[in-house]
Formats: structure tokens, C-alpha cells, sequence
């Protein structure tokens, strides 16, 4: 492939903007400076560095990513920065969040350009389970399992929700499992049994686990396991 046409594809830059690139010397092919766009290179072995940043071949991108407090998974709201705000990588406000966490939980977040498997993780229908990590303001009655299984009517909600597992891990921690998004759902479902949710943390996502080595705000790109395991 073309130089050129290997930069512009991997990272979203017009073809003008990478000869300018080229041309100021902010291109390196295995570690030598390059500015000859018309480059024949290999996508596999070739190493191609812009603007010190290493490049991936051409393709969709798979990330996930250490959510803190204080971001939204959605624009810049004026008031919270975005979590895409993290991620450094061109063209990166394009990129698509599966599915959103409340400014103030913590977490697994997954983006990527791939619409459709954003889909299958967002969808209802394919049934991709979260797991979320609960901390309650009171202890978590037995009951409450049966109640979650069986489906809660939410606060100006008509439809039950799906059924849902709990898991009590102590008398004010808890894990859930749920298989739809539903807007502020757990703390709802908390909300429907008279408890409180203080702290909040989504862990899994189908499959994928939140990689422990990720500190808060810290990202890294899927392997080829995690990203087939969605599909």
C-alpha cells in the first residue's frame, strides 16, 4: 500500500493533510524519517510513526477504557469533559461509545468505529450481559434476588424491567447483572426496593473484563479474542 494512502486511512486524515505531514517531517517508516507519500510499504511489518505516535494498519478500532467520576460517555456537555476526551488518538470525538455510565459511575467503558458490533453490545435483543458492582446506602434484603429475577416496575417506566441477577456479595455490596440499558436502570432498580446506590462500578461487559492494569482514565485497544467474543 502507499504510504499516503496507509497514513490517511489509519489516522483519518485527508490525503492533503498527510503530504503535510510528510512534508514537515512528522512521518517516520521503521524508525527513518520519510517523505516520499508515493512509499510502497508492508502493512503487517512496516513500523509507521506519525507525529511520534505509532499507527495501526487500516481497520476498524476496538478500545476499552478505565471510566473515572466526572466525565459522560457522550459529548463534552459543557459542564463534564467526554471519556473520549482520554482517548488520543486522531479523529477520536467520532468514535462510538457502547453504551453510557452515569458521570459519577466508574468502569468498563468499549468504543470503537464498528457500528454493528456497537450494536450488538447496546441492543437489548442480542442479550449482552453488564456486570455492575454495587455499594448500598442499606443492607440488601434476600428478597431482593427473587425481585430482581422476576423484573421491577420503575419510577415512570410502564414496562417491567427484564429480569435481572443479583448477587449479594455482603449486606451493602452487591453484583448485578443486566441485559438492558435503561436510563439510571440500577440505581432505579435499588430505588424500587426503597435502598439507595452509593458507589457504582461496571466491571464485564459480555465477555470482556476491565482490564486491572488500567488505571482510571487509561485505555487500551480489545484482542482479537475480546472483539470476536462479542460477535
Amino acid at each position: 500500500m502507499r504510504l499516503d494512502k496507509y497514513l490517511s486511512q489509519s489516522s483519518g486524515f485527508s490525503r492533503k493533510e498527510v503530504r503535510r505531514f510528510l512534508k514537515i517531517g512528522e512521518v517516520t517508516l521503521n524508525g527513518e524519517e520519510v517523505s516520499n507519500p508515493a512509499l510502497h510499504i508492508d502493512e503487517i511489518e512496516d513500523e509507521v510513526y506519525l507525529s511520534g505516535y505509532p499507527l495501526e494498519a487500516p481497520g476498524e478500532k476496538y478500545l476499552m477504557l478505565n471510566k473515572p467520576i466526572g466525565c459522560v460517555c457522550s459529548n463534552d456537555d459543557g459542564t463534564h469533559p467526554s471519556v473520549l476526551s482520554f482517548i488520543d488518538l486522531p479523529r477520536a470525538n467520532e468514535l462510538t461509545i457502547c453504551g453510557r455510565l452515569d458521570v459519577d459511575t466508574t468502569g468498563l467503558v468499549l468504543i470503537t468505529t464498528d457500528g454493528q458490533w456497537a450494536h450488538r453490545i447496546t441492543s437489548p435483543k442480542h442479550k449482552t450481559g453488564k456486570l455492575y458492582q454495587v455499594i448500598t446506602a442499606d443492607p440488601i434484603p434476600e428478597d431482593a434476588i427473587e425481585k430482581f429475577a422476576k423484573g421491577l416496575t420503575l419510577i415512570n417506566d410502564k414496562v417491567r424491567t427484564k429480569p435481572a441477577e443479583l448477587t449479594i456479595v455482603s449486606s451493602h455490596e452487591a453484583e448485578v447483572i443486566l441485559t438492558e440499558g435503561r436510563y439510571h436502570q440500577v440505581k432505579r432498580m435499588f430505588a424500587a426496593i426503597g435502598n439507595k446506590v452509593e458507589e457504582l462500578h461496571r466491571a464485564k461487559i459480555g465477555q470482556i473484563e476491565l482490564d486491572e492494569e488500567l488505571e482510571l482514565g487509561e485505555y487500551r485497544f480489545l484482542t482479537d479474542e475480546e472483539i470476536n467474543s462479542i460477535r
